[in-house]
């Protein structure tokens, strides 16, 4: 099947009492368990629901096997911690979103893990590679200033040094990109965002084959970071438009990027699908799309930040992205405030970038409101 048809039809179960189309929703905590060789629990993440919406996403990823969490933190702190010791030792591409970057920096030193962070590109995290080296991750596109690194060279690099390879795909989506097919072992969403995608849910996701996701369930079992079934059913229900959402999303965010490039009051934007973006023949030849993020900085010293922001009438300013409405926000006081400032200048997360989610809206409405709050 294409993606489209997995989106709608993938998973699932057959409602046996009323006949419907969707799969009911079982939501016991406490299931019997005479007879029974693997007895349900929601914190074993072996319930009706979260099978049910693994079952999805696998085949959405290419995957064998995953499991669903409450946040995307709950699946990257599950699967780091799986796979890590004390005394073990773990690259990290530098462009990471800012809560799995500050989680990290406050807790793997308190464990005994250590941690390097190397620049985005194959070459540097290959030379960060140490003996005591286990686990290599990344991101692409980066959060927030879209970054691509090169998926398959990442994947063989960590082959060749017996390391496992994660990547967070929460920017492509599946509908974008197939890292598992590219050469990753572990594949992590947080489902908050695009998987969702109507800025209602909190929820994670990570997919692997049938063997890791055995490793990683014994870490998330005691970490206790389950999806309920009601939660379950609803993110079921939203990968069924995934497709339609972050197509038509795509589509808009490029429009609204060559908008912004032409612009005299913009002075750079950041978005894989413009032409003279570092990355750009990468991101075609990885992804079927170039996504839904875009960043930018304007140019114009007089506006500053708030006064820019609002102005902004359709378009909302809100943490969190993904859903089928525009958002905006500034990332160094957003999503990636728990960095130091000298970090964010390192990787040059200005406190003048913009990151924009772009929803479903009519593009020309999305780039009416963008103009008339830069020209002032």
């Amino acid at each position: 099947m294409k993606i489209e048809t997995k989106c709608v039809h993938a998973g699932g179960i057959t409602d046996t009492v009323g006949k419907g189309l969707n799969t009911p929703i079982f939501p016991s905590s406490a299931h019997e368990y005479l007879d029974s060789e693997d007895v349900a629990y929601p914190r074993y993440f072996n319930t009706v629901n979260q099978k049910v919406l693994v079952s999805k996403i696998c085949d959405l990823e290419g995957a064998e096997d995953g499991l669903v969490f409450s946040s995307g933190m709950a699946a990257v702190s599950s699967v780091l911690l799986a796979f890590l010791k004390a005394g073990d030792h773990v690259v990290l591409q530098d462009e990471l979103y800012g809560g799995s970057y500050a989680f990290v920096e406050a807790f793997f030193n308190r464990v005994g893990i250590s941690h390097t962070f190397a620049a985005t590109d194959p070459a540097s995290i290959e030379s960060a590679i140490r003996p005591e080296t286990k686990v290599v991750f990344i991101e692409t596109p980066t959060n927030p200033l879209l970054s691509i690194i090169d998926i398959g060279e990442v994947a063989r690099i960590a082959r060749r040094h017996d390391c496992l390879s994660v990547i967070d795909n929460t920017f492509a989506t599946p509908v974008n990109q197939n890292p598992i097919q590219l050469g990753m072992d572990v594949v992590i969403h947080s489902g908050t965002k695009y998987l969702g995608g109507h800025s209602d849910l909190s929820c994670g996701a990570a997919v692997t084959t049938s063997e890791l996701t055995s490793r990683i369930k014994e870490t998330a079992v005691n970490f206790g970071g389950n999806l309920n079934a009601l939660t379950c059913y609803l993110l079921e229900r939203s990968l069924k438009t995934l497709s339609v959402r972050v197509n038509q999303q795509t589509e808009n965010a490029l429009q609204l990027a060559h908008f912004l490039d032409e612009h005299a009051k913009v002075r750079k934007v950041y978005y894989p699908g413009l032409a003279d973006h570092p990355n750009h023949s990468l991101a075609r030849d990885q992804m079927r799309g170039f996504g839904a993020m875009l960043s930018f900085e304007l140019a114009d010293s007089r506006l500053s930040a708030d006064d820019f922001l609002k102005r902004l009438d359709l378009i909302k300013p809100a943490v969190s992205l993904g859903g089928v409405e525009t958002t905006i926000c500034d990332p160094a006081r957003t999503s990636h405030a728990k960095m130091s400032a000298e970090a964010r200048a390192e990787q040059g997360i200005t406190d003048s970038l913009f990151r924009l989610s772009v929803g479903i809206e009519n593009v020309e409405d999305l780039i009416g409101d963008v103009q008339q709050a830069i020209e002032m």
